[in-house]
């Protein structure tokens, strides 16, 4: 017997199975693509009853815009990953839209899912609830337990029925970081640093183990301003006295021991709730105002998302406003290059811009902004963009949501006007870079490092060697020109001086209601009022539309937009979302800190960048 030709046999018999396998798997891919096909083009659009409660029930933060693409956060969710996201405008859309549908008798808010958002975010919400109510309409929110962003929203309702067993936890803002100085000094890592800017406190996390004197003073101010608008809403909202809130703060303890520990009499005592009452209780009270559903055996009711689903596709056939204005959203941290949806990209965004340029029937931009910043190339690209916009006579205008705060602020500088929330966190204008080397820290391994170079600058940038006095030279001569590039950026944008801009940089936060009283901002009003201004900016008489400027979905993505909620909702069933523990969360500062530094790509290594995300309770 030819051994040859016996091993030839078997491997051709292994390639026939292999590819019989190959050409099984190819087949079920298709039928599983044609069943995706057949379920979008088939997809029915829900009914909206006769007489129903519209249920807005928001999961996870509200945001301005969804991270990444729709098959990323399909299978992210699934799996445990992002948490979900909730789209401001999809909230705000389903109530104003509500407000005249003569189907929609009341709308249920259960915010149980409801993660912290920043504080302008909800103000939105709640002004949209608030004119849903001057319609004649209820609003009833029920929980369970309401923490302190949840509470905000469920204060705009007419009626807050909390469970018995439930607590109304409000804590007031607070704003800790991580100081990583004495383990850094353990590894033997030396951060250099070079930065532009009294208050710019971003390194400090390297280079302190505790929070400097002027970044306590700065927090300070902007704390204060948000706790003070949150009271402010909450107590004319429930018709409370000024102080309430922070009484229940201050004597909560000491009156939840008086009570036995009976933290929902405690809401109830301080007028922060209606009633006491049970789901089942809440829910056979709305059967009785808007009928049963016999297949739910519960009220009439209809989520958000179908509700949108529903109007939204009664407007897909009907003809674009020839006049538009047009909206974009820079949402995250600005990196170099093209990003994905929740992350703003030095290319992607000013391609949407330069897409807006160039569409005649878009006259003027609104530029929406929710952003730390990042890299100042990025940044600069994109406030070029802006120029090209205003230069071929479209108006801009920016309205900041959250936080447009350094990198977020140099992006808006160019605008025609700038609107912001009181309680925007914008402003810090200012520059830094950080450079580690691991010298000290190979070292201890017993490695060490040696060679020689054509020039003095020669191997400079290596993380394995110390940084020489030339380079630190440079670094910090690029992070001081960099400075001087962003204030003369915003003192042409505002019209100011380079010294009074200076003056009020330095890398400093400021609230939007102090932004505003410096300059940093022309108004202090909502998205609606910056679309206003830009139509009049454009001079647009008559009837115009708005249009979201968003990259265009492919057939994978708009496949997977489909099919989302089916895998979310098998994959919970199926048990693959693990619960996010304490010590899960323990760990979500020092993850977050790795993200950004691994995402941060500036050529230059330059950022204009703010530690003030979300405020924790």
């Amino acid at each position: 017997m030819n051994i040859g030709s016996v091993l030839s046999g078997f491997l051709r018999l292994v390639w026939r199975i292999l590819d019989g396998i190959r050409r099984a798997l190819h087949l079920l891919l298709l039928l599983v693509i044609f069943g995706f096909l057949l379920a979008a083009l088939h997809t029915s659009i829900p009914i909206v009853p006769s007489s129903a409660a519209l249920v807005i029930a928001p999961q996870g933060q509200l945001v301005e815009q969804l991270s990444a693409d729709p098959l990323r956060r399909a299978v992210g969710e699934a799996t445990g990953g992002r948490a979900s996201e909730t789209l401001l405008r999809d909230v705000t859309d389903a109530i104003e839209t509500a407000k005249s549908d003569p189907r929609i008798k009341l709308i249920v808010l259960n915010l149980d899912r409801l993660a912290p958002s920043g504080l302008s975010k909800l103000q939105e919400v709640g002004a949209a609830i608030r004119d849903f109510r001057a319609s004649g309409k209820r609003v009833i929110a029920s929980a369970n337990s309401l923490d302190q962003t949840q509470y905000y929203i469920a204060a705009q309702a007419g009626e807050i029925y909390l469970d018995p067993l439930g607590v109304v936890n409000i804590n007031g803002f607070s704003y800790y970081r991580m100081y990583f100085k004495n383990a850094i000094d353990k590894l033997g890592v030396d951060v250099n640093i070079f930065r532009a800017g009294t208050f710019k406190s971003y390194t400090d996390q390297y280079s302190r183990n505790d929070m400097a004197e002027s970044e306590r003073d700065e927090s300070a101010a902007w704390l204060g301003t948000l706790w003070s608008a949150y009271q402010s809403d909450v107590v004319r909202a429930r018709s409370l006295p000024a102080n309430a809130l922070q009484s229940y703060v201050d004597q909560g303890p000491a009156e939840l021991a008086a009570l036995n520990g009976d933290a929902a009499r405690l809401a109830l005592q301080h007028g922060l709730v209606t009633a006491l009452k049970s789901r089942t209780e809440i829910d056979g009270e709305l059967e009785n105002l808007v009928g049963a559903d016999r297949d739910t055996h519960s009220f009439n009711a209809i989520s958000m998302d179908e509700y949108l689903a529903s109007v939204r596709a009664q407007h897909l056939f009907r003809s674009k406003p020839q006049k538009r204005i047009g909206i974009i959203v820079a949402a995250g941290d600005i990196l170099d290059g093209r990003q994905p949806p929740g992350a703003i990209g030095g290319v992607s965004t000013s391609a949407l811009l330069r897409q807006a340029q160039y569409d005649p029937a878009i006259k003027a931009v609104v530029l929406r902004i929710d952003s730390p910043g990042g890299s100042m190339f990025a940044s600069e690209q994109i406030l070029r963009a802006v120029l090209r916009l205003r230069h071929a006579g479209k108006p801009v205008v920016v309205s900041m949501s959250s936080y447009a705060a350094s990198g977020g602020y140099y992006i808006a500088a160019a605008a025609n006007q700038i609107f912001a929330s009181p309680t925007t966190l914008t402003g810090s204008i200012g520059v830094f870079a950080v450079v580690p080397t691991f010298q000290r820290t190979l070292e201890k391994l017993g490695v060490t490092v040696d060679g020689l170079g054509t020039t003095p600058l020669a191997g400079m940038m290596r993380y394995d060697r110390p940084l020489s006095p030339a380079a630190k030279q440079m670094l910090q001569s690029g992070v001081d020109h960099a400075y001087d590039e962003f204030v003369m950026r915003v003192a042409a944008g505002r019209k100011m001086s380079a010294a009074d801009v200076d003056k009020i940089a330095q890398g400093r936060v400021w609230s939007g209601a102090d932004a505003e009283r410096l300059g940093l901002v022309d108004h202090l009003a909502g998205l609606k009022a910056a679309v206003a201004a830009a139509a009049k900016l454009a001079d647009v008489s008559g009837k115009y539309g708005t249009e979201y400027i968003e990259p265009e979905l492919g057939l994978r993505e708009a496949l997977m937009m489909q099919v989302r909620s089916d895998f979310l909702y098998w994959g919970r069933l199926a048990g693959m979302i693990p619960n996010s523990g304490p010590f899960g969360r323990l760990l979500d500062p020092l993850i977050e800190q790795a993200r950004e530094l691994a995402e941060f790509n500036d050529p230059r290594g330059l950022y204009a960048y703010c530690w003030c995300g979300q405020p924790g309770g």
